[in-house]
């Protein structure tokens, strides 16, 4: 809904935008930082680490760490979302919030 409400009407604004917040690197790069800054409590480490260490053929396009990182990040969400869909909201909303704010510096996509 993020993106819905910001209007874009262009198909391929549209697009762009969604991978800077769906690609593997950016999930990476959102898990890094509620690990970071102790975001996310212990028993929703342990569903991100049950995420991260499941096998996997991988990706082409993302290292090996990147990709568990990403994995973790999508089981620790999904998790959430049928547990604690408030608290899967406020997940997302604060990984939505750290890559706009590293967008305006440069950083973080």
């Amino acid at each position: 809904m993020y993106l819905i409400d910001k209007k874009l009407t262009n198909v391929n604004d549209l697009h762009k935008q969604a991978i800077r917040f769906t690609s593997g690197v950016a999930q990476a790069k959102i898990m890094n930082f509620y690990i970071e800054n102790q975001l996310i409590s212990e028993q929703e480490v342990d569903l991100f680490k049950r995420g991260r260490n499941a096998s996997g053929p991988g990706r082409k396009n993302i290292d090996a760490k990147t990709y568990h990182l990403a994995t973790g990040f999508e089981a620790l969400i999904g998790a959430l979302y049928l547990n604690n869909l408030n608290r899967a909201d406020e997940l997302v909303t604060s990984g939505i919030q750290f890559i706009e704010e590293g967008d305006a510096y440069g950083k973080n996509s």
